[in-house]
C-alpha cells in the first residue's frame, strides 16, 4: 500500500483515514501489508516499505501540507515536489516486485508504475478528479495501467461515470466506501440542554472548503441565538469573524469526546471538489444531522430533511436551522443518519473485507 498521506499518531487528523484503513486490513489473518507511508504509529503487523531517506522525505513532505496542497500553493517549489514523489515511487515499485497486489491511494501515485502485470487496486478521492483534468494526465495514467488487471475504486458514487468514460475498458471501476471508526456509532448525544445551539464546521480553512459559510451565517449568529464552532488548520490566509468560534486543528479523539455529543449538527457549505467528506460519515455515524452545499459528493449523503438538508442559498442555511433547531425533527433526522451510515457504509473493518473481495478478484483474473 501506498499514500503520501498518513498521521503521526490518532491525536493527528492528516491522512488518518489511511492509518484505519491499514489498521484494518492488518488485522485480517489472510493478508500481509507493506506500507509506503510517511512516519507514524502502525499496527504491529504492517512491514514499512519506505526507506530511510523516504521515510524523512515524506514526513517533510506532511511538514508542508502535503503534495496536493504543495501543487496548488507553490507553483514550481510544488512541481519538483511532484517530480521527486514520483521517483521515489518508481524506485519502491521496483523494489518490491515480490508484492501480490498495489494498493495505490491517490491516481498520481499510479503514474510510475512499472511495465509488469502485478495487479493494482487505485483508490480515487475527490481531487484526484481535478487531476484527470490537467493536458495528457489521462493518457499517461491510461500508459500504467495497460497489461495489468486494475480496479479503480472511487470512494464516492459520483465519481464513477467519469471514471468509466476514462479507464472503463482498461480497469473495473467500482465504488467503495471507507468505514467509520465504531466510536462514532456509539456516541450519545445532549445537545437538548445546551443554553444555545451549537452547531460545528469542520474542514480545512481555505476559500473553496468554506465557501460560503461566513457570508450566508453571518446574519444568522450575529444576536448570539446560536453559535457557529469552527475547527481546522488554516491552509489558506482566511479572515475569520469574530462571531465564529474558531478553535484550530482538532483532533477526532477530540471532536468525539468534547464537541460532537452537544452539537446540534454540522454545516459544510464547501465548494471543494469533494470526494466523500468522512467528517461528515463520522458526524452521520454519530447521530447528527448535517447541513450542507448542495454538490455531488453531498447530494449522495445527505437526503434532504431526512438525514440533513441541502443548501442552494443563505435562505436555505436560516430553514436548515429552523428544522433541526428543535428537538424531535433533529433527532429524527441523527437516527437516520446513522442508520445509514450503519447499513451503507460500517466500520473500517467492513471496508477492508471490501477491498479484500477486491484483491482476490484481481488475482484470479475477474477484473479488467
Amino acid at each position: 500500500m501506498v499514500s503520501t498521506s498518513y498521521p503521526s499518531d490518532l491525536s493527528d487528523w492528516r491522512g488518518l483515514f489511511i492509518r484505519h484503513l491499514s489498521d484494518a486490513l492488518a488485522r485480517r489473518d489472510d493478508l500481509g501489508v507493506r506500507l509506503w507511508a510517511p512516519p507514524g504509529e502502525t499496527h504491529s503487523k504492517i512491514r514499512a516499505a519506505a526507506t530511510p531517506d523516504e521515510s524523512d522525505w515524506l514526513a517533510e513532505l506532511m511538514r508542508k501540507g502535503g503534495i496536493a496542497h504543495l501543487l496548488r500553493s507553490s507553483g514550481p517549489n510544488g512541481l519538483l515536489h511532484a517530480a521527486r514523489l514520483l521517483r521515489f515511487l518508481r524506485s519502491t515499485y521496483q523494489r518490491n516486485r515480490d508484492i501480490d497486489v498495489h494498493h495505490i491511494n491517490w491516481l498520481q501515485n499510479a503514474l510510475p508504475l512499472p511495465a509488469d502485470t502485478t495487479p493494482a487496486l487505485i483508490t480515487v478521492l475527490g481531487t484526484d478528479m481535478q487531476l484527470l483534468r490537467l493536458p495528457f494526465m489521462r493518457t499517461l495514467l491510461r500508459r500504467s495501467l495497460r497489461r495489468r488487471r486494475v480496479a479503480v475504486c472511487p470512494n464516492a458514487e459520483w465519481m464513477v461515470p467519469e471514471l468509466t468514460r476514462a479507464f472503463g475498458d482498461l480497469a473495473t471501476i467500482r465504488f467503495v466506501p471507507f468505514g467509520i471508526d465504531p466510536g462514532w456509532f456509539a456516541l450519545e448525544r445532549s445537545f437538548q440542554n445546551e443554553p444555545r445551539p451549537k452547531w460545528l464546521a469542520v474542514t480545512r480553512l481555505t476559500r473553496a472548503k468554506l465557501g460560503p459559510l461566513f457570508e450566508w451565517c453571518a446574519p444568522l449568529f450575529h444576536d448570539q441565538r446560536r453559535e457557529l464552532h469552527l475547527f481546522g488548520p488554516m491552509q489558506e490566509q482566511v479572515d475569520v469573524p469574530q462571531w465564529v468560534h474558531y478553535h484550530g486543528p482538532a483532533s477526532p479523539a477530540q471532536l468525539m469526546n468534547d464537541w460532537f455529543p452537544q452539537a446540534h449538527g454540522l454545516i459544510t457549505l464547501s465548494q471543494h471538489a469533494e470526494g466523500r467528506p468522512q467528517v461528515m460519515l463520522e458526524a452521520m455515524a454519530a447521530g447528527l444531522p448535517i447541513i450542507a452545499s448542495r454538490l455531488p459528493a453531498h447530494e449522495n449523503i445527505v437526503f434532504h430533511d431526512e438525514t440533513g438538508w441541502l443548501c442552494d442559498k443563505d435562505q436555505d442555511v436560516g430553514a436548515a436551522f429552523a428544522r433541526f433547531e428543535t428537538p424531535e425533527p433533529n433527532l429524527r433526522a441523527g437516527h437516520a443518519a446513522r442508520t445509514w451510515a450503519a447499513r451503507e457504509i460500517g466500520t473500517w473493518d467492513d471496508c477492508a473485507a471490501r477491498y479484500t473481495a477486491i484483491y482476490r478478484q484481481l488475482l484470479e483474473g475477474r477484473c479488467k
